[in-house]
């Protein structure tokens, strides 16, 4: 079967594709990837992963079933390369869309996305929202520049990750044209997630007591990991093509009424001591610099987002709602926040070192995976979520 032609009308392919899929997911089991997993799942259709093969092996064992399992490397001078892949569409294996989490250079989206040309309906690429190259326009959307690099063979994801995701969707949108869909997130947060950028917000506010925080309130997004998930499983029943930035909410999101949002919703008395932008940096903190936070005392200050023109600077989600099928459900109460860490309190334990991990032992930690799976896969709530405003942060 050749999917070389052009994209179906929008009505007719959705019908098309509103009973059964097959879907080859391009990494599968990172941050990202078991949410969207999870919601293919739900909707019984076929999933095929491609991967190494060396981290969370079991992630799939007893609660996916109809995950099936090619190894081999994303670059193909590495190893076996693609050649599963390759293996799979000679035999006759076509799938309804592909879904790409983990190309992070131009040269292995180019791979991937030339090898599946004929063999996939569409192409769905999960960029990033750091691909613009300025961020002094706030709302500004999809249309805005994106970065670009002087020399496009340098790999240093570090230095160029931004620049190297736009090269990225380049390569996709030239092999697949208007069946390449480009998703463009910003901060993800949620179950799974083992960065600090957010989680140690809702965590340290647990904890009670004096609490840094900048003394500037810029705006901020995110969106949660199963909200973007259930937009990727949009676009691919859909077959929505485009680019789409990806973060919210809908309504303006000050820092201040983010931790408000924190701390009213813990039990612990919080004061929160404000400090100037311009100390935090004389003391070498910057924004989103990862893990690493400044001590002082009983302070312990995370990574801010930076002020309001820095590197959150809002932008635009508005094609992404458009592209909903469904109303866009209201704007989300501050007091979602909180929930991502303490109804999933495996998520972020480690983002406040006196929370100690429990069930250390193998066979503990064994629990805590089966248990992590459950409640991903069942959105379970604890006690607190009998509140009205501990509903799940909703992006669109």
């Amino acid at each position: 079967m050749h999917f070389g032609q052009r994209r179906l009308t929008f009505s007719f392919q959705a019908l098309l594709r509103s009973t059964f899929m097959k879907i080859l997911v391009l990494g599968g089991t990172g941050f990202l990837g078991p949410h969207e997993i999870d919601q293919f799942e739900d909707r019984d259709w076929e999933i095929t992963i491609f991967n190494r093969g060396r981290s969370k092996t079991d992630l799939f064992d007893s609660d996916f079933a109809k995950v099936t399992r090619l190894t081999g490397d994303r670059d193909p001078d590495q190893g076996d390369g693609l050649a599963a892949i390759e293996e799979a569409i000679k035999s006759g294996t076509t799938w309804d869309a592909v879904v790409d989490n983990s190309a992070y250079v131009p040269r292995i989206a180019k791979a991937s996305a030339e090898l599946l040309k004929d063999a996939t309906r569409q192409y769905v690429f999960i960029s990033t929202i750091s691909v613009y190259a300025e961020n002094d326009t706030a709302g500004a959307d999809e249309s805005a520049p994106v970065g670009t690099m002087d020399d496009p063979t340098d790999e240093n994801v570090g230095a160029y990750y931004g620049q190297l995701k736009a090269l990225c969707e380049q390569e996709v949108q030239r092999v697949f044209d208007d069946r390449a869909t480009i998703i463009r997130p910003g901060l993800i947060v949620g179950p799974g997630d083992k960065t600090d950028r957010f989680t140690y917000w809702p965590v340290r506010c647990r904890r009670g007591g004096e609490v840094l925080v900048p003394a500037e309130n810029p705006r901020t997004q995110f969106i949660d990991v199963r909200d973007l998930a259930g937009f990727i499983t949009t676009c691919v029943e859909q077959g929505h093509g485009g680019v789409y930035n990806a973060t919210g909410p809908e309504g303006p999101l000050y820092f201040r009424e983010m931790v408000d949002g924190c701390k009213a919703v813990v039990s612990n008395p919080v004061e929160f001591v404000p400090v100037p932008e311009s100390f935090l940096q004389a003391n070498e903190v910057g924004p989103w610099m990862g893990r690493t936070r400044w001590r002082c005392g009983f302070h312990s200050f995370p990574r801010w987002p930076g002020s309001a023109s820095g590197p959150t600077r809002p932008r635009s989600s508005m094609a992404a709602r458009s592209a909903r099928s469904r109303t866009p459900p209201k704007p989300p109460s501050i007091g979602s926040l909180p929930l991502i860490a303490r109804t999933r309190p495996w998520v972020s334990v480690r983002a406040c070192p006196p929370l100690e991990r429990k069930n250390s032992s193998p066979s503990g930690a064994k629990k805590q995976r089966a248990t992590k799976r459950r409640r991903m896969r069942d959105h379970e709530p604890d006690s607190v979520t009998s509140s009205p405003v501990c509903t799940r942060q909703s992006w669109a």
